[in-house]
Order: C-alpha cells, then sequence, then structure tokens
C-alpha cells in the first residue's frame, strides 16, 4: 500500500513514516505539509491512501481532501486532528475520509485505521464514535451554519489565505486570479458573514478549522 502523509509538523511527519514502515505491505511515498501540496502528491503519486491533518497552512485538510476525492475518488483518506468536535468530524466524513483520528490517540491508533480502511470500513477514534452516538441519542440536529454549506469552495480558500496574512496580490497569485477579483471575493465573503475586519475574520477561521494559525 503506497501512503502519503500530510501534516505541517515535520515530527508527525517522521514518527508516522517510521511506524509505517515497520510494516512490508505499507510504502510512505510522499510527504506534504499543506494542503496544496498533498493535492499535488496525489495527482503526481496517485497513492492508495492519504493520512491527512485537518489543521494545514495555505489549503486546510477539509477542503484538499474534497479536492483530491474529485480528481481521484479511489484514493482513500483517513483525517488527522486536535478537535473531536462534532461539526469537524461531520465535515470530514462528508468530504469523503473513511476514518478520522485524534492526535491525542495518533500512533495507537492509526494501523487500526489503515487495516480497517483497507478491508473497505470505516474508522472513528472511539471519543469520535462516543460523540456522534450521543448526538443521535440526544437526536441534536447539526447547525445549520455548517462552513462547507453556507461558501463556496473559493471562498472558503479565501478566508483562509486572508487569516494567513497573504496580501490580495498574493492572493491572486496562489489562485491564479487577478488582485481585482482576489479583492472582490474577499469583500464578498466578508459581507455574507457580516464580518468587518480580518481580525474577527481571523478568529471565524480558526473557530472553523479552517486555518491553523494561531490569533
Amino acid at each position: 500500500m503506497n501512503i502519503v502523509i500530510a501534516d505541517d509538523h515535520g515530527i508527525v511527519r517522521q514518527g508516522l513514516k517510521r511506524m509505517i514502515e515497520e510494516h512490508p505491505d505499507m510504502k510512505v511515498v510522499g510527504e506534504a505539509g499543506d494542503g496544496r501540496t498533498a493535492i499535488k502528491l496525489a495527482k503526481e503519486l496517485l497513492p492508495d491512501l492519504i493520512i491527512m491533518d485537518i489543521s494545514m497552512p495555505d489549503l486546510n485538510g477539509i477542503e484538499a481532501a474534497h479536492l483530491i476525492l474529485k480528481q481521484n475518488p479511489a484514493i482513500k483518506i483517513i483525517a488527522l486532528s486536535m478537535h473531536s468536535e462534532k461539526h469537524f468530524v461531520i465535515e470530514m466524513l462528508k468530504a469523503g475520509a473513511l476514518g478520522y483520528i485524534l492526535k491525542s490517540y495518533l500512533f495507537d491508533e492509526v494501523l487500526k485505521a489503515i487495516d480497517t480502511i483497507r478491508k473497505n470500513g470505516y474508522y472513528l477514534s472511539p471519543k469520535i464514535t462516543d460523540v456522534i452516538i450521543e448526538d443521535y441519542i440526544n437526536e441534536q440536529p447539526l447547525p445549520d451554519k455548517s462552513i462547507l454549506n453556507c461558501l463556496t469552495t473559493r471562498e472558503r480558500e479565501i478566508i483562509q489565505l486572508v487569516a494567513e496574512g497573504l496580501t490580495t496580490k498574493q492572493i491572486a497569485l496562489n489562485l491564479n486570479i487577478s488582485p481585482k477579483t482576489a479583492d472582490a471575493n474577499r469583500r464578498q465573503v466578508m459581507a455574507k458573514l457580516h464580518i468587518n475586519n480580518v481580525a474577527q475574520l481571523t478568529k471565524y477561521a480558526i473557530r472553523e478549522g479552517l486555518t491553523s494559525v494561531e490569533f
């Protein structure tokens, strides 16, 4: 099984690679430190599996997973996250991930997750399973303000890049659009969210898991 590891922390990638490659039937063929590099490697290397962090710079794991699977639905994705909140889990699964592992249990669970997913199953960390089951029992509806439901892919990209401090010209270059279009998109998304400044937009991006920057 050929595997790509996408995480913005080198020590996590190294630890996962070392553990995975102790198994002769698994090989780490690529590493990515951000979502866009993960998309690039997925296209170039055609891995069987991508282990994907959710909070990454430039493009977060939810958006990256969605775009990767749009290009190649055969790739399997396991999400990594420090977030156990329900909306992170739901959005990652909706994006197409087959597994969700909390980073606090990462090395204990990753091989279990890989084995389960190789057998066409789903794997959720036990704490995540408890959250989902509790929600089902209590019949609490998902919030209508889900980040993926109210914003387009381009708008989510704009939010992340603005929150990470890129200028309008840098955003335009990153997304292959004109600076005028980038500025118009930024204004449009801020109006849609009723946000008046970049500081508020950054807080929103952090809360929704669109960026890993600290505020």
